[in-house]
């Protein structure tokens, strides 16, 4: 059984016309923690303000139905969706860039050397890693699917809180024989070399989904850390140019201004630690797929929530999925209590 934090009705709501992430308690509060940063970011008259906590109101509602939209959307599509490729459902190793399967094989063997891990080190400090995951034919595949779901009639939902476009693999039929065998059987692999101080030998959960940037829809994705201990963004392609990540430090190191730019290449993901702070850059023409992998060690978070950095108010998950990550841990001394909802 997996949990989410009641965070997720408060905190980490972003406001899209103003690129601003805010915690909502109630309109007096709210004013007075964002009501400057806000009129200095045009939002100056009783109906701009209205408007937001419109917003905001909206947001909070469809977060809180999200267990009983999630279940319907999944029976809906479980029960009429037929896909195009059928095959790529399962995984295969063939599917696996010939690279990235030299690499899981040295992490089960050998373990990772300092030759090995220098070859995929993009930059040191921030502690990115790039390599090729998935062939061409894989990934062309892939996004054939993706837009013949784009097509159908069928019920999508959000694949995060910041992005409109997208898909949530799992709610398609991805999870049990794709991307459970893929965390399991080959990141895992890399990320408990790579990543020992943020879980990555003992990731037990993830979300994956899949983003899409075009130039009628969104371009871009504002500056922001993944509701992750470690995540893998995988650039699924298509035609497009620019539109590249950029990298700065952790959350907590609000200090940090250097920044990393990281160039989208197709086949190839970036592995990096969810709590870093990046954003996607605009694309200037044709359309980016990229496929998103959060993923989650519950005996890490299970201490502090990312999200809040707060001991995690435990919520019951109802969908019979991973919930945000976390474990009902019988050590715990605040006797939290159980509600039965669910979050992403």
């Amino acid at each position: 059984m997996f949990y989410n934090c009641a965070c997720f009705y408060s905190r980490n709501i972003f406001l899209r016309k103003y690129g601003l992430h805010i915690t909502y308690k109630d309109e007096c509060s709210f004013k007075t923690l964002y009501g400057e940063t806000l009129r200095q970011k045009g939002c100056k008259s009783n109906e701009q303000f209205e408007a937001i906590f419109k917003e905001i109101k909206d947001e909070i509602q469809r977060r809180r139905d999200i267990c009983k939209s999630a279940l319907h959307r999944r029976e809906l599509i479980a029960s009429r969706y037929r896909p195009l490729h059928p095959s790529i459902y399962l995984l295969k190793e063939s599917f696996l860039d010939p690279k990235f399967l030299h690499l899981v094989y040295l992490c089960k063997n050998a373990g990772m050397n300092e030759d090995v891990k220098k070859s995929i080190t993009v930059h040191k400090s921030f502690r990115l890693y790039a390599f090729p995951i998935f062939t061409q034919e894989f990934c062309d595949m892939l996004i054939e699917e993706l837009e013949y779901f784009e097509r159908s009639d069928l019920p999508k939902g959000r694949p995060n809180t910041m992005s409109n476009n997208g898909c949530l693999l799992e709610e398609l039929g991805f999870d049990k024989e794709f991307l459970e065998p893929l965390r399991m059987n080959y990141i895992s692999w890399i990320t408990r070399f790579l990543f020992p101080d943020f879980g990555g030998g003992s990731l037990d959960s993830h979300r994956v989904f899949t983003v899409k940037y075009s130039m009628g829809q969104d371009r871009n994705l504002g500056a922001h850390y993944d509701n992750a201990e470690i995540t893998l963004n995988v650039c699924l392609g298509k035609d497009f140019s620019a539109g590249g990540l950029n990298f700065r430090g952790l959350n907590t190191e609000m200090y940090e201004t250097s920044t990393y730019h990281y160039p989208n290449s197709p086949r190839y993901g970036i592995l990096h630690r969810g709590r870093q702070m990046h954003e996607a850059l605009p694309i200037e023409s044709g359309t980016r797929h990229n496929m998103v992998m959060w993923m989650r060690s519950s005996s890490v978070r299970n201490h502090l929530c990312p999200m809040c950095l707060s001991v995690p108010q435990l919520e019951k998950d109802t969908t019979g999925g991973y919930g945000q990550g976390f474990t009902m841990r019988e050590e715990r001394q605040d006797n939290p209590r159980f509600v039965d909802v669910c979050v992403v």
